[in-house]
């Protein structure tokens, strides 16, 4: 493998060879719009050339907020060509947090989407000496808007252009100057316990990680991918920025949240890669709308589904496929599975990664059945994102693979995952203590608990701070209970507890949109989420989700009580992660009246 480069110098020989193909694409009323490497790289080039002229050394932070757009991935690129270090705040963060990011970074510039956003820079504004200026790029609602600090992205283009026109060599030198050790990027760990830390990623870091990412599962320049997880996290900023500016394939931008499952269709990705929470509404569209469907396509539908899964079971136990099941499984694809793929914006996914936290393997398991290839990966910030994954034709269920090529995995005696890798982060910044307990000796400690198999392949049981010591002394593993749960089109989510007590209870989050239709199918009343939630007939729904559960589980690891969140959890409201991650401390504090009911009077 070629020796680690700088993001930079990636970038400009990737627009050296490719120079005016699509790089990146966005909807805008109705209609894409292509942007060539050359187009990307000179933008890019006015940013870092602007932001130079306004004294930005190298070195120094620079802050984005804004939702996914080439804007952002422009800018991300400018700033490191400038030899500056990119940091990504979640656009869904409140003012305070935000203010926590760009004053810890202690960021020069702050990049900023819109007029929401901005209105968050402006709740701090005196308090950060450091930043000099602030840019928006969408100035929908501020074009009256007057702040000697505020320019607009526009305005910084065409500074960078007269910049770069009286020294066109200034970008060069700047991404000449680099080294590997530097630092490209500043990650800000969402953290389901206390505030966030940064996690330093040097260019070797992200370099190694763009190369080795298609070594495993390739990687082509004729590929198209679809960008909609936040880009501040490292699992989309791989994709959509890492890899892409070393593999040159087609980073095409949604237009919004709601628009996920339309633009899916629209685009047909060639590679696909989404959280759980996502893989698991989509399975959970494919279930409602089949018991929506007739009774010869419900009965169709089950026929080729044994097939497929009788096929997936065989290949992820390595076992040889027999050719009378090989040629169901064609036929059942022919009639059944290709429509289906067609119909989501499947149809030319080669393959699907599922990440940043933990997927039922039932879900896998269907994916794998219908033709879908979906497949766990594993990794973390620390690690810039990927530690293991699991290769095309080569999965295996309820685990997340072998470790990278270049990278080692071993398990500490208390069984926590420790990884070895040029992918290791450089630490957490201005953090000494933190990076000390989590590098030691050249190994990455991960906090995840698990186990290597006979094939290699890493198992994940749990995060170390989650497991449950029940009052009996039993080691209980919540995440597995929960993704079980999970694998039920009602429940969007679950929090098992029983720390210390006597028995397990849950915590569920409902899914909404398929509760409510159970609601309307069968005529049950309510008015609002909270009515919904405590309907004796949705309680019964959910009580039955949790017996077929409860009935895979040993005595000890069954739920005894549970208890429907009467409210949704939301990321602004600190419940969960930008990630989707439910934060199971907050919940137990916000709900401990709730958990403690549940504890409460005789359980047998």
């Amino acid at each position: 493998m070629s020796a680690p480069k700088t993001a930079p110098q990636v970038f400009r020989e990737t627009v050296r060879k490719y120079g005016d193909r699509v790089a990146l694409r966005k909807k805008e009323y109705g209609l894409w719009h292509d942007i060539s490497w050359n187009e990307y790289y000179r933008m890019a080039k006015c940013v870092g050339a602007a932001l130079i002229s306004m004294g930005l050394e190298k070195g120094d932070c620079v802050s984005i907020i804004g939702d996914n757009c080439p804007e952002w991935v422009i800018i991300d690129m400018g700033i490191q060509c400038a030899g500056g270090v990119s940091v990504g705040v979640y656009s869904t963060n409140a003012w305070q947090q935000v203010e926590y990011v760009v004053e810890n970074s202690e960021s020069k510039f702050f990049f900023v989407e819109n007029e929401e956003q901005l209105d968050k820079w402006l709740h701090f504004k005196d308090k950060a000496p450091h930043l000099k200026r602030v840019i928006v790029w969408d100035l929908e609602g501020l074009r009256h808007f007057k702040d000697p600090m505020v320019m607009s992205y526009q305005d910084l283009l065409e500074v960078g252009q007269g910049v770069l026109e009286k020294d066109p060599d200034l970008i060069d030198r700047r991404i000449d100057a680099l080294t590997p050790d530097d630092l490209s990027v500043l990650i800000y760990t969402s953290g389901t316990t206390g505030p966030p830390k940064g996690a330093m990623l040097t260019h070797k870091n992200v370099t190694w990680m763009g190369d080795t990412i298609a070594i495993d599962n390739p990687l082509y320049d004729t590929d198209e991918v679809m960008s909609f997880l936040p880009l501040c996290h490292i699992f989309e900023r791989l994709f959509s920025v890492f890899a892409h500016i070393r593999h040159a394939y087609t980073v095409n931008f949604i237009e919004s949240l709601d628009t996920v499952t339309d633009n899916m269709i629209e685009i047909s990705p060639t590679v696909g890669y989404a959280v759980p929470r996502i893989w698991e509404k989509y399975y959970s569209a494919i279930y409602i709308r089949m018991s929506d469907a007739t009774w010869f396509k419900r009965l169709v539908f089950g026929a080729a589904l044994k097939i497929g899964q009788k096929r997936a079971g065989l290949k992820m136990g390595f076992k040889k496929i027999p050719f009378y099941i090989e040629a169901l499984y064609q036929l059942a694809y022919f009639c059944v599975f290709r429509k289906l793929k067609e119909r989501l914006g499947f149809d030319r996914l080669r393959v699907a990664y599922s990440g940043a936290a933990p997927i039922s393997p039932d879900v896998l398991y269907f994916f794998q059945s219908i033709g879908v290839n979906l497949i766990e990966g594993y990794g973390q910030t620390e690690g810039t994102g990927v530690t293991c994954v699991s290769r095309v034709g080569w999965v295996k269920f309820g685990t997340v693979g072998p470790p990278i090529t270049g990278t080692e995995v071993k398990i500490a005696e208390d069984g926590e995952i420790l990884v070895r890798s040029p992918s290791v982060f450089k630490g957490y910044y201005k953090n000494p203590e933190a990076t000390a307990e989590t590098i030691k000796d050249g190994w990455l400690y991960s906090g995840d608990v698990g186990e290597i198999d006979e094939n290699g392949f890493l198992k994940i049981t749990d995060r170390k701070k989650d497991i449950i010591v029940t009052a009996g002394g039993k080691n209980i593993t919540p995440q597995y209970i929960e993704n079980k749960l999970k694998f039920s089109p009602y429940i969007n989510d679950a929090v098992v507890i029983g720390d210390g007590r006597k028995y397990l209870t849950c915590l569920i989050m409902i899914d909404e949109d398929n509760v409510v239709k159970y609601a309307q199918d069968h005529k049950v009343q309510f008015s609002t989420y909270k009515d919904l939630t405590q309907s004796p007939e949705i309680i019964k729904l959910i009580q039955g989700e949790v017996d077929k559960v409860n009935e895979q589980l040993a005595r000890v690891e069954q739920i005894k009580k549970f208890t429907i969140l009467p409210k949704k959890l939301y990321e602004e409201d600190g419940e969960v992660t930008p990630t989707m991650k439910v934060k199971r401390k907050y919940v137990n504090e916000a709900f401990k009246d709730l958990i403690e009911a549940m504890y409460r009077g005789k359980k047998e």
